[in-house]
């Protein structure tokens, strides 16, 4: 099963591009909730080239790496991966007058309900758009 999920970021397109794809800017935003955040991050960005971000509670709990390769780059449009768990994602990138349209599709999991995944992932989303919007004003 597929899920969808997007957002408006009111920025421009390069800078969506930009924050969506530094380590540094990703370690701001890559977090569902305020108990999670991400300690590390790589990306080479580049067919084949791998990503990684390491994410994990804050009490030190729980975490995990969400890793994979990169299978489809289209500069200021479209990054498409393959995880390590075999689920297939692809976001794109789309300019607006009213800013750029970020959607993500991606294989659901089996483990948890589609909507706590959609949620989820949404939740990240919106993270990013905050991030931004605030980092970088709306032109």
């Amino acid at each position: 099963m597929k899920i969808t999920i997007k957002t408006v970021v009111k920025a421009s397109l390069t800078a969506v591009w930009e924050a969506w794809n530094t380590p540094e800017d990703i370690k701001q935003w890559n977090a569902a909730s305020d108990d999670w955040h991400t300690t590390r991050s790589t990306v080479d960005l580049r067919e084949g080239g791998s990503f990684l971000s390491r994410m994990e509670a804050r009490d030190g709990s729980a975490g995990f790496d969400f890793d994979g390769i990169y299978t489809r780059i289209v500069p200021l449009r479209i990054i498409a991966y393959r995880m390590s768990d075999g689920r297939e994602v692809e976001t794109e990138f789309v300019e607006r007058a009213y800013g750029v349209v970020v959607k993500t599709v991606f294989d659901a999991e089996t483990e948890n309900p589609a909507e706590m995944q959609r949620a989820g992932w949404q939740a990240i989303l919106d993270n990013f758009a905050r991030y931004v919007e605030m980092k970088r004003p709306p032109r």
